[in-house]
C-alpha cells in the first residue's frame, strides 16, 4: 500500500509504499482509508512536539478516518497511539474505537469536522458539565475548532455564546454560526462581553488568556459565579504565568481537556452523537479533499482560515 511516511521530525512526510498492515485479534479488522484530516494535532504528532509524542521514527501520520470495511460498513475511527497512523491507503481499526456512519455521510466531511469538532464537545459534555442555558466563551473562534465551538456550544443548549479572537475580520462571519457576540481580544468590549460566561473553551492559551483571565475575572458582577477555563488548545503558546490571587478572588477552576484528562472510552461514547450532527448537515464544515500522493505538498502549506484538509487516500466513489 502506499502511505505518508515520516521519517525526520524536521521534514514534511513523504508519498512511499510500504507492507500493508495486519489485524491482529479478534476485533480489529483492516478497512480502506478515504478520508484522514490534517489537523494541528496530526502535525505536532509528526514533528514530535505533542505531549503523546514517543520519539518513534519512522510513522505514518494521522490520529482519525473514515474507512471502508470488506463487507461495506462506512466506519469512523480514532487511530492508537501508535507509529501506524491513518494517512494510508489502508489502516487496522479496533471496532472499539470505531463507530458505524449511516448511509449517504460525506466520508471527508466526517474527516475535516471530528477531530475538531470533538474538541469542544468533549470539553462541554465531558469536562466543565455545562448545562443547558449555560453560556460560553470561545478563545480563538476564529479558527477551524473554534469556528466548529461556536455552533457546538449553541446545539448543546447554550443560551449565549461570545466569540474572542484577533482579528476583525475573521471575526464577522461568526454570527452566521451562531454567536451572539464577536469580540476582538485586549479590546474594551472582550471583558464586557465575556463578565458573566459559565465556561471558557480555550484554544489560545499563552498571552491572550495571560490577558484575559484577569480582565474577565475583574468584570464579573458576581465573583462567586463558577466559571470554568477548559484548556483545549495552546496555539499561542504553551505556558502563562496565573496569579495566586486569581484563584482566591474568584470560583475560577481551569482545567484541561484532551488524551487522558479525559479516557479514550469517554471520547468514544460521545461520537455517535458529534456524528450525527455532522451527518444531519447542522455544522457548517469547509473541507479541502487532496489526494494523498500531494502530503509533502500540502503538509505546510497556508489555509484559509476555518478550512481544513482532508488527505484522500482511497476514492470514495
Amino acid at each position: 500500500m502506499h502511505a505518508a511516511v515520516v521519517r525526520s521530525f524536521g521534514a514534511p512526510p513523504r508519498y512511499e509504499e510500504l507492507p500493508a498492515p495486519v489485524p491482529s485479534g479478534e476485533r480489529e479488522v483492516l478497512v480502506d482509508v478515504l478520508a484522514a484530516g490534517l489537523h494541528p494535532r496530526v502535525r505536532s504528532s509528526a514533528d514530535g512536539t505533542h505531549y503523546t509524542s514517543d520519539g518513534v521514527l519512522p510513522m505514518v501520520p494521522g490520529i482519525d478516518a473514515v474507512g471502508r470495511t470488506p463487507d461495506g460498513e462506512l466506519l469512523y475511527f480514532v487511530a492508537p497511539d501508535t507509529a501506524l497512523g491513518t494517512m494510508a491507503e489502508q489502516a487496522v481499526v479496533d471496532r472499539r474505537r470505531a463507530v458505524v456512519l449511516p448511509d449517504g455521510i460525506d466520508p471527508v466531511a466526517v474527516a475535516a469536522a471530528m477531530n475538531p469538532g470533538m474538541s469542544s464537545w468533549v470539553a462541554l459534555r465531558r469536562r466543565a458539565r455545562f448545562e443547558p442555558g449555560g453560556s460560553v466563551l470561545v478563545m480563538g473562534a476564529t479558527g477551524n475548532a473554534g469556528r466548529l465551538a461556536v455552533q457546538i456550544a449553541k446545539r448543546l443548549g447554550s443560551a449565549r455564546v461570545v466569540g474572542a479572537g484577533r482579528d476583525p475580520e475573521r471575526l464577522e462571519p461568526l454570527a452566521r454560526l451562531g454567536a451572539d457576540e464577536a469580540v476582538r481580544l485586549g479590546s474594551e468590549e472582550f471583558a464586557r462581553a465575556a463578565a458573566d460566561v459559565d465556561v471558557v473553551i480555550d484554544y489560545l492559551w499563552g498571552a491572550p488568556t495571560q490577558e484575559a483571565m484577569p480582565a474577565l475575572l475583574r468584570a464579573r458582577a458576581d465573583r462567586s459565579k463558577p466559571l470554568a477555563w477548559v484548556q483545549v488548545g495552546s496555539v499561542a503558546g504553551p505556558d502563562i504565568t496565573l496569579p495566586s490571587f486569581l484563584l482566591r478572588a474568584a470560583n475560577l477552576t481551569i482545567m484541561g481537556s484532551g488524551q487522558g484528562s479525559v479516557s479514550t472510552a469517554g471520547i468514544v461514547a460521545e461520537l455517535p452523537s458529534l456524528a450525527e450532527e455532522i451527518a444531519s448537515g447542522t455544522l457548517a464544515v469547509d473541507a479541502v479533499p487532496t489526494p494523498l500522493d500531494q502530503v509533502e505538498q500540502v503538509w505546510n502549506a497556508p489555509v484559509v482560515p476555518g478550512r481544513r484538509v482532508v488527505l484522500t487516500p482511497v476514492s470514495v466513489e
